[in-house]
């Protein structure tokens, strides 16, 4: 068992460093957009499936409560939360257009959406996409392997190159918990009415 835990964590390490070696201007950039998108009064979305759809949940959280800093709430919806309106997009169309129905309905030109797929195949974060560009929403594919197709078509595109799913899903919470700490700092580190600490988790 030994041997496990500490193959694993050497895995996770390598590929954390392979990611940050070959995608640290990326994020950057994602970063500066988030974070202009809130000074704009825009809203950022996040959405996936399965061990995903949970960290779509976590990250949303972060926003809209805090992550470092004791700061306004910023506006993070997650597309994965609401079973009523899932179960009947599901049933009443497709699971196919659970996310792009919700984009419809709460998003507006100047929005986020960051899709969060291991595979970078998920059929309905793709539907979710092609609604984005529609709408002038920027897009921002959280993937693994070679980014899929999910890659190709986002505006954004931050690849874990692993094919492993969990490795994949360790460095996407990595990711964004970084999003979520460098868009406070860019927001309000300066602002003398806050203070930072630890997270109450």
């Amino acid at each position: 068992m030994e041997d496990i835990i500490q193959k694993r964590f050497k895995e996770s390490t390598e590929v954390k460093n392979r990611f940050l070696k070959q995608s640290l201007p990326d994020l950057l950039e994602v970063i500066k957009l988030i974070s202009h998108g809130f000074e704009m009064g825009n809203k950022l979305f996040f959405f996936g499936n399965g061990g995903s759809a949970a960290d779509a949940q976590h990250l949303a959280a972060e926003f809209v409560n805090r992550y470092i800093m004791d700061r306004p709430p910023l506006p993070a919806i997650a597309l994965t939360t609401d079973t009523s309106v899932l179960t009947s997009i599901s049933n009443d169309f497709s699971f196919n257009e659970v996310f792009s129905k919700q984009l419809k309905a709460l998003g507006k030109e100047g929005d986020i959406a960051i899709g969060i797929s291991t595979s970078g195949t998920s059929s309905n974060i793709l539907k979710a996409f092609e609604v984005a560009k529609e709408m002038g929403i920027k897009t921002v594919a959280l993937t693994g392997n070679d980014g899929g197709v999910l890659a190709k078509v986002a505006d954004h595109a931050l690849i874990v190159p692993s094919s492993s799913t969990p490795r994949i899903q360790e460095v996407h919470i990595l990711v964004g918990h970084i999003l979520c700490e460098l868009v406070e700092h860019y927001l309000f580190l300066n602002n003398p009415v806050l203070s930072s600490g630890e997270p109450s988790r």
